[in-house]
């Protein structure tokens, strides 16, 4: 076994690679990998590495169609000035899948990639 601490991976199916890659990077700060192409593309953001998984991957050819559906699994990203990152993202033609929820540890909002993919934008409580 090998073990690479420098990255978390997390994969996500998606149903069109090269759309997955410009929705991450043109809207979320994240840059490409040396992986990229029509089946699977890699994607950074900080210690994050984000797999794309196109149809024709082995990621997707491996996984059941029964763990398909997305459940309230989501890559969770911090941010300083949630309400700053939430008006870029809507002027940039995004939407939400509703409005700010603020609790005891802060403050967040759900998007969904172009695969349906749900992804939190997340503002921690001041301490």
């Amino acid at each position: 076994m090998t073990t690479n601490d420098k990255y978390a991976s997390v994969r996500y199916l998606v149903d069109d690679v090269p759309a997955a890659v410009a929705f991450y990077t043109g809207h979320l700060g994240f840059t490409t990998g040396a992986a990229a192409g029509p089946a699977f593309a890699e994607v950074f953001r900080g210690p994050l590495r984000l797999l794309l998984s196109g149809p024709a991957s082995s990621g997707a050819r491996a996984t059941p169609e029964s763990a398909r559906t997305a459940g309230g699994n989501r890559v969770h990203l911090v941010f300083d000035d949630l309400g700053a990152e939430v008006e870029r993202l809507r002027a940039e033609g995004l939407a939400f899948t509703g409005d700010v929820v603020s609790g005891p540890g802060g403050s967040q909002i759900l998007l969904t990639d172009p695969a349906g993919n749900l992804i939190e934008l997340f503002q921690p409580a001041a301490r």
